[in-house]
């Protein structure tokens, strides 16, 4: 398949910000609710992300009618002026201002309509599930954590008339709640080499966490195992470039963020959750626990 190209803006937003998320307007979001949604697929045949995608619609698809589209350039600068429809799809993206030009898979939701240029067509939600030239394996098996996300961003930003691309941002970083009490399941291949065992894990963050296989990782996430948070990371895979790690930490049950950091790749910091991450989020665990004190000892006042 032909990728559309996207090219966005970069911004962050605060020390551990999130990549820009983008909010239709009331009016589009009440279109999008209305259509139906084509499933883009690859076309490329012999790609399991075509049948992945499709399983994966079948089981966490529900927020409108669908049907499935093999993408042919052609065709598809038919259908996608039909306002009646909305389109999943691949696209690639990179950050305008970016210096290392590095190019991701992000998995997006548009509207169709009458707009001369692909670019145009209003954005309802994307998730960055990879970088452009990395194996497909690295994702597939999460693809229902993404397409769930997306559903819940477009369901929020319908409760919320008021949000805009930076105040839903504001949103995120501070719903990023405790996952002391849930189970972090990390992929072997996803960790650095200080954490890549859970003894050395556990020297840094007490609480739990399996080194599940990717199988595990798809079998919590269609469970909707509300035990089970998974990390994903976005990194450039074996060329090891100089570029970006995005390391986001998600709900199996709910597709909530519950972590976001990026760190630029160099010799001391390698494409994998680091050590610093696991330390940053018992950081953060602590700081939830003596918040919890304080309001116990105020209401016991």
């Amino acid at each position: 398949m032909k990728k559309i190209l996207v090219i966005v803006s970069f911004f962050l937003i605060y020390s551990n910000g999130f990549s820009q998320q983008t909010v239709g307007s009331p009016e589009e979001i009440a279109r999008f609710l209305r259509t139906k949604t084509t499933i883009v697929l690859e076309s490329n045949p012999l790609l399991e992300y075509n049948y992945k995608m499709k399983e994966t619609i079948e089981k966490h698809w529900n927020v409108t009618e669908y049907e499935y589209f093999t993408y042919k350039k052609a065709e598809f600068d038919k259908i996608r002026f039909d306002t009646t429809k909305s389109f999943l799809m691949l696209n690639t993206v990179f950050y305008s201002n970016d210096k290392t030009r590095a190019q991701y898979n992000f998995l997006c939701l548009t509207l169709g309509g009458d707009y001369e240029f692909t670019i145009q067509m209003p954005d309802l939600g994307q998730a960055p599930i990879s970088y452009l030239d990395v194996d497909e394996e690295e994702y597939i098996y999460k693809l229902g954590i993404f397409i769930r996300f997306i559903q819940n961003h477009v369901k929020l930003t319908k409760d919320n008339p008021n949000f805009n691309s930076h105040n839903i941002i504001r949103h995120y970083n501070k719903s990023m709640h405790s996952i002391k009490n849930k189970t972090l399941y990390v992929v072997q291949d996803e960790l650095g080499s200080k954490v890549n065992t859970l003894k050395k894990i556990k020297k840094v963050y007490p609480y739990d966490v399996k080194i599940a296989t990717r199988e595990e990782v798809k079998q919590a996430i269609d469970d909707y195992d509300e035990n089970v948070v998974i990390l994903h990371k976005v990194g450039p895979g074996p060329d090891n470039r100089k570029a970006r790690c995005w390391k986001t930490i998600m709900g199996a049950s709910d597709a909530k963020l519950y972590y976001f950091n990026f760190h630029m790749i160099n010799d001391k910091s390698p494409d994998g959750f680091l050590l610093k991450d696991f330390k940053k989020l018992a950081q953060k665990e602590l700081k939830e626990e003596k918040k919890l004190e304080k309001e116990q000892e105020k209401n016991e006042n």
